[in-house]
């Protein structure tokens, strides 16, 4: 068995995913002492929704993940996760997993200089794109914009998402561009010319949520005079969108966790049982599993919506994307005849802010900035009204 030299004072909070239990076994035990904290994962997604729950140091990862490809997943966690250091293995065997000895990963010679905290500068190739990723460079999905390097796991997964029936939670901060995700994952799949179901479960009452997803009959109650089919019928054979997932009331979540299991529902009021096919997408921008923790979301319903996590990225993490971003919106609301130009002094302010609302704020500020400029040729810095300027104007 190789032993993996992991310094007892680093290697506290450890992730391991592999589809084989013994390769995740040898891990735990090749450790010279036993980690604080130490979870597996069968795959990628699994140790994704692992990295979004909580603090990590280490992730070996298995080049023989079943549904991910294990390099462009280090390169993607290395993106986000950037105090994660990532171990790729190549296991001979079951019973002997090793390090690799790739150029990114000298596990062995690497993990002392860790342990001191001159892991910045073991490898200048770190920050370049995997082969891979060099080679193949994803389109950006309809409706959405930029070629940043972050965004391309996520062009890449609904992709190969979109033909499949797989249950997808979108994650993300409020105006990332969830929704649009999930209508591109939507337009790519053989359900397209079917309908697509949006349901705000934070924006319908908890009294009227159950009607509104489930139907019900005449009669049902007071007021049902017509009997109505529901939002998860209206997909049939399309695609059911529920946004804000972590907003349902804990009682109507056995009821949607029933739907998933077995495609079959029951309106209000009726004995009929109704199958639906139904491709489910949820959305939120709260983190379930606290939620989980707390008791306010059913862990088995978790688990049935989050086959696969996509998570995306904040516009303050992309600044890249900004000036395409910013000229399509000058080219939205302008006039068609002259759309005006950015300064580059004014450029240069949109990539230095925090965008706490996302692409959305962006959109905001470019609406904002054409009707201060009066439909001059060029947006100066003067005319972008930011957060804190607005704040400062309300004094």
């Amino acid at each position: 068995m190789t032993s993996f030299p992991i310094p007892s004072n680093y290697a506290n909070h450890v992730l391991v995913a592999s589809p084989s239990s013994v390769v995740r076994q040898r891990v735990l035990e090749s450790l010279r002492s036993p980690a604080r904290r130490f979870e597996q994962a069968a795959g990628g997604a699994e140790a994704l929704v692992h990295l979004e729950s909580g603090f990590w140091q280490v992730l070996f990862l298995d080049r023989r993940l079943p549904d991910l490809d294990a390099e462009e997943l280090s390169h993607t966690v290395r993106q986000r996760f950037p105090g994660i250091e990532v171990v790729l293995l190549d296991p001979v065997s079951d019973a002997e997993p090793t390090a690799a000895k790739g150029k990114e990963d000298l596990l062995v010679e690497m993990w002392p200089a860790l342990s001191e905290g001159e892991n910045k500068n073991k490898n200048k190739d770190e920050d370049k794109l995997p082969p891979a990723a060099h080679t193949r460079l994803e389109a950006p999905l309809p409706g959405m914009i930029g070629n940043s390097r972050i965004m391309q796991p996520v062009y890449r997964w609904v992709r190969l998402l979109a033909p499949r029936t797989t249950t997808v939670l979108i994650t993300g901060p409020t105006g990332c561009g969830k929704e649009i995700v999930a209508r591109a994952m939507h337009h790519l799949s053989p359900r397209s010319g079917r309908a697509f179901a949006v349901v705000n479960c934070a924006a319908i009452p908890e009294a009227l949520l159950e009607a509104e997803l489930f139907g019900y009959a005449r009669g049902a109650f007071t007021g049902a005079m017509q009997p109505y089919a529901g939002r998860i019928q209206a997909a049939q054979g399309g695609t059911l969108f529920l946004d804000e997932i972590g907003e349902m009331p804990l009682s109507l979540q056995p009821k949607l966790l029933r739907f998933l299991e077995q495609k079959e529902l029951q309106r209000l009021g009726s004995a009929e049982v109704v199958h639906v096919d139904a491709r489910v997408v949820s959305a939120t921008n709260a983190h379930l599993l606290t939620l989980v923790r707390e008791g306010k979301f059913r862990e088995d319903l978790y688990y049935r919506i989050c086959a696969f996590p996509i998570d995306i990225p904040a516009l303050r993490d992309r600044p890249e994307d900004i000036a395409e971003l910013a000229a399509h919106f000058l080219e939205k609301y302008a006039s068609p005849l002259r759309p005006p130009q950015l300064s580059a002094e004014a450029l240069q302010l949109l990539k230095a802010q925090p965008w706490a609302g996302n692409v959305r704020e962006l959109q905001n500020v470019i609406e904002r900035a054409l009707i201060l400029s009066e439909d001059q040729a060029v947006i100066r810095a003067e005319h972008l009204l930011l957060a804190d300027s607005s704040f400062r104007h309300s004094r």
